[in-house]
């Protein structure tokens, strides 16, 4: 019996240093911390402040935790300018406008592959891979402390001059959301035109 009685005390002293002194102290930080607006029952995405979107904190992967905000702020604002400018462009070629001499009759839909087959797609590639590389040096620099803004390639912005900080800031905040709603545009207006085989509204 004293034998049983020493194991259990000394079982009980190896365990003893084990536990997490601060355990219910966290449990309780974590209850009280900043909750993200857009999902509140997950805590604030901390990356996001100073950026502009911080108000809706909205990053559920918490994937600012492992990737620099810069970095995908630029990414986010390159996807979202592309997108309008591709919903703009696949509605002009479905309302007739043509560019190139070889798009002549085909839809937006369809113009891909044949321009593939014709050829036309290489160049365009070789151009995307140059605007790319000179895209990477600017954002290299700027994960590095230049101190450039993401998605700032020094032109296209001197209609901001005459704006006041509140102004510049609330243009910006549209470019953003304008960009994330041509991204989900662009895909649903593809989806549609593919499945039912119509031009632009694409009902």
């Amino acid at each position: 019996m004293a034998l049983c009685r020493i194991l259990l005390e000394s079982h009980r002293l190896t365990l003893i240093p084990f536990l997490p002194p601060t355990t219910a102290g966290k449990a309780t930080s974590a209850l009280n911390a900043e909750k993200s607006p857009a999902m509140p029952f997950l805590p604030y995405p901390a990356s996001l402040k100073g950026y502009l979107g911080e108000d809706i904190g909205f990053d559920p992967l918490g994937i600012s935790n492992y990737i620099p905000m810069d970095y995908l702020r630029e990414s986010e604002l390159k996807h979202g300018r592309i997108a309008m400018a591709a919903a703009a462009g696949y509605i002009a070629v479905d309302l007739g406008i043509i560019v190139h001499p070889l798009g002549a009759g085909l839809t937006s839909a369809t113009a891909h592959d044949a321009l593939v087959e014709k050829g036309v797609m290489g160049n365009m590639l070789v151009w995307i891979g140059i605007a790319e590389l000179v895209s990477y040096i600017a954002l290299a620099e700027m994960l590095q402390g230049s101190g450039r803004a993401p998605g700032d390639f020094g032109f296209g912005t001197s209609f901001l001059e005459k704006k006041s900080p509140a102004q510049i800031e609330k243009t910006k905040y549209q470019e953003i959301m304008n960009g994330r709603l041509a991204m989900l545009a662009f895909g649903g207006m593809v989806t549609q035109s593919v499945l039912f085989d119509k031009g632009f509204p694409y009902n």
